[in-house]
């Protein structure tokens, strides 16, 4: 796994972190309680995405190096491996938060 992807967890595992001591505390920072979780939690999905784009961008120009003999196998397969894990992490991300999502609009008011 890539330092920027090590990085990315730390930073979510950090908000999640935060986010559950705030819930327990029912403190906030200075800014309106809801402009500022929206704010980070923004940041980090962007930031993930960019960082999962950066990532296929580069599995596809290993891949095409290699097509022209530039590249060591290993290489590219690393890379495309990277790629996929990323893919999959997206998606299943994804998969949870709109669980959540289904889960808070099925609540009874």
């Amino acid at each position: 796994m890539s330092v920027n992807a090590d990085f990315n967890i730390h930073q979510a595992l950090n908000a999640y972190q935060r986010a559950a001591r705030q819930q327990i505390s029912g403190t906030r920072d200075d800014a309106p309680p809801m402009a500022k979780a929206n704010e980070e939690f923004g940041d980090l999905v962007r930031s993930a995405i960019m960082e999962a784009r950066k990532i296929g961008e580069k599995s596809e120009k290993m891949s095409i190096a290699a097509i022209n003999d530039r590249a060591d196998i290993t290489q590219v397969v690393t890379a495309v491996a990277e790629a996929e894990l990323t893919l999959q992490t997206v998606v299943n991300v994804r998969d949870k938060v709109l669980e959540a999502y289904n889960d808070i609009i099925r609540m009874p008011v």
